[in-house]
């Protein structure tokens, strides 16, 4: 099933863990309508910029994959407002850094930032349907810190 133009609801779905414990990691719909949202607003605006694949890392999770995974009861990643998303071959900085200025959001974290290492961790954004709070937030792996981090710009991309 077509979720948007480039995105299947399989690619919210797929997981090596619900795979490995046997959990049917299916979204009802409103889910699906949340995921829709998510590709509209967010990754298919990324995918024409950028002009290449995004890869889902982790769309929907239903409540007991993400138990299992060890993430909050109220992440938004169990409403399907969630995705995390890289793409191979583009800093993640630059990426987020694009979203925060050209997309509406809820929330948009650069997890598990490593300035010395351009594709180190995901963008973790989500969607909230009229209710985007525009929150940006920077993990490193331990802690997270308010924005992005301060990058040196070349040729309109981030000099690493």
């Amino acid at each position: 099933m077509q979720v948007s133009k480039h995105f299947k609801l399989s690619e919210f779905t797929k997981s090596q863990v619900a795979t490995r414990n046997g959990i049917k990691n299916m979204p009802g719909s409103g889910e699906i309508k949340n995921l829709g949202n998510v590709a509209y607003e967010i990754l298919e605006p990324v995918r024409a910029k950028f002009e290449k694949p995004v890869m889902i890392n982790s769309g929907f999770r239903c409540l007991e994959l993400n138990r299992k995974i060890g993430s909050s009861d109220s992440s938004q990643h169990t409403k399907g407002m969630a995705v995390d998303f890289e793409i191979i071959g583009t800093p993640n900085i630059q990426v987020a850094y694009w979203i925060q200025n050209n997309c509406d959001f809820d929330q948009l974290i650069l997890e598990f930032f490593k300035p010395d290492e351009d594709n180190a961790g995901w963008i973790h954004a989500s969607y909230c349907d009229g209710n985007n709070r525009k929150q940006v937030l920077t993990f490193d792996g331990k802690s997270y810190s308010d924005g992005l981090p301060e990058m040196e710009w070349k040729d309109g991309k981030v000099k690493l």
